[in-house]
């Protein structure tokens, strides 16, 4: 009789582990408190109109290819990509950058926009080509042993990950003008950090979007988890929506199954946690597991928060699909963010206008304009039930002071906005730290939460609150890792997971 999995949550890195357990023959159900899948990749849907409820570029596609190859199922039968190039435009007070996948062509621009610094950006490929091989296999493996740091992988590893410089000091080793600095540093952000905080390690990240591109699903970054569901149906899975689970049923430190929210108790083999961790250690979990107390909980660092403003606009806009504003004074609105935790009166901003590479997401002649503002999470105390309305307008004044999306305001049909109250309050988030726990090295590898999850037996992680962290391509890398640690530990004759 097959091994009976649990996951709690619908999101993709539940997603993608589901459809990876499922494809091996395990008896997979997993359980999702909202209406929908995947979690803050899903969909908001509203008269005809559809955004991506949170992450909006894709990375390394071949990851997710990977997965699917992995139960036999290839992606392109299930996703339609989309290659955005130039991959974004990035706004500065006095020029706008937008940069290629083609090397060649990024060079040239980078040349003739910022003189000087064409052999930074060649100089700055290469060497991270380097990290990003010596880096890899340390972000795929297992991290459950204080051990793996006297590991040939690790040591050899060790010159590449920057320990002592943080990512805005790697990069100013490339490049000279400040703005060019912040082209390849803002992806900081994707991990809710600082570029002038963010370990040096991760100047991979702006390698990843220059090296593997960024793709946009038709449909939008949601059609990844919707995908991987089918999946999991189709090798019969059962996905239940709209059955949140109350407690997990421990004895002596082993989970034996969960109680729904409904008051039944269900028994299964493993729990595997895609909720958001410090949420579910909070809310899931006995106050007697001290390490993931509430008291402590509070105690770790934490990504920054996101303001979101979704609006269904009467017009489209001949524009870029990815646009990036950077405030004037970045480095101030960052530790507005980070440190002083207070509103900018000059936020940066992303605007995603999708509909100009994918129709398929609003009404012909109209538009799905998503707008994105990096804010302090909610250890900030701000009151955003004062302050949305005035902040979603600051934003909207912004994008027409700084961008061609002229008449944007006026042009609304309607808008949602979330706060990082509603993300922790209608989504979960624990403390509206939409990026999970923050990645400084005291929070990374051996020292975040396991995929094996040490303090229970039985018991499993997932998604971005466990290794290797935050952001679509190292979630579904957490998934591999989960799932191939459990079959490992089954020691089943059907063969481990490629890694």
């Amino acid at each position: 009789m097959a091994k009976k999995i649990f996951i709690i949550g619908a999101g993709p890195g539940g997603m993608a582990v589901a459809m990876l357990l499922a494809g091996q023959g395990y008896d997979v159900e997993v359980f999702e408190k909202q209406a929908y899948v995947g979690g803050r990749t899903s969909a908001l849907k509203k008269d005809g109109f559809t955004f991506d409820r949170g992450p909006t570029f894709l990375s390394m596609p071949h990851i997710v290819e990977e997965l699917f190859a992995m139960v036999g199922r290839k992606m392109d039968d299930y996703l339609d990509l989309i290659e955005i190039d130039p991959m974004y435009q990035l706004r500065f007070d006095d020029i706008a950058f937008s940069p290629s996948r083609n090397p060649n062509e990024t060079k040239k621009l980078i040349e003739a926009m910022f003189p000087g610094n064409g052999e930074g950006y060649s100089r700055f490929m290469k060497e991270t080509e380097k990290k990003m091989d010596a880096l890899m296999p340390i972000l795929q493996n297992r991290h459950s042993s204080l051990l793996d740091y006297g590991r040939w992988r690790t040591m050899k590893a060790l010159p590449h990950l920057s320990l002592h410089q943080s990512v805005y000091q790697v990069l100013s080793s490339f490049f000279s003008d400040e703005r060019l600095k912040l082209a390849f540093t803002f992806q900081s952000k994707y991990l809710g950090m600082s570029p002038w905080e963010c370990p040096g390690a991760f100047s991979i990240l702006s390698y990843m979007e220059h090296k593997y591109g960024i793709f946009h699903p038709r449909g939008g970054l949601n059609q990844i988890p919707e995908a991987m569901a089918q999946v999991v149906k189709e090798f019969g899975g059962k996905i239940h929506l709209q059955t949140g689970i109350k407690r997990l049923l421990i004895k002596n430190k082993s989970i034996y199954g969960v109680e729904l929210n409904n008051g039944e108790k269900v028994n299964c083999d493993e729990v595997i946690i895609n909720a958001d961790f410090a949420h579910a250690m909070s809310t899931l979990v006995d106050e007697d597991l001290k390490q993931y107390s509430k008291e402590k909980l509070t105690k770790k660092d934490y990504s920054c928060s996101t303001f979101m403003v979704y609006a269904g606009v009467d017009r489209t806009y001949d524009l870029p699909h990815h646009t990036v504003v950077f405030s004037n004074d970045y480095r101030k609105n960052v530790e507005e963010i980070t440190k002083t935790k207070t509103l900018s009166a000059d936020p940066s901003i992303y605007i995603q206008n999708a509909g100009v590479s994918d129709s398929s997401l609003a009404p012909k002649g109209h538009s799905s304009i998503y707008l994105l503002a990096p804010v302090p999470n909610n250890f900030s105390l701000v009151d955003w039930e004062q302050h949305k309305d005035e902040f979603r307008d600051l934003i909207y004044e912004q994008v027409e002071k700084k961008t061609e999306f002229k008449g944007l305001k006026e042009a609304i049909i309607f808008d949602e906005v979330i706060t990082p109250v509603n993300w922790e309050r209608d989504h979960y988030v624990y403390k509206g730290a939409t990026f999970n726990l923050a990645h400084h090295l005291k929070q990374m590898m051996y020292f975040r939460p396991h995929n094996k999850f040490q303090e229970l037996d039985h018991c499993w992680l997932v998604g971005g609150g466990t290794h290797p962290g935050s952001g679509l391509p190292t979630i579904f890398e957490s998934a591999r890792i989960t799932a191939n640690l459990l079959i490992d530990q089954d020691q089943q004759k059907r063969g481990r997971l490629v890694q």
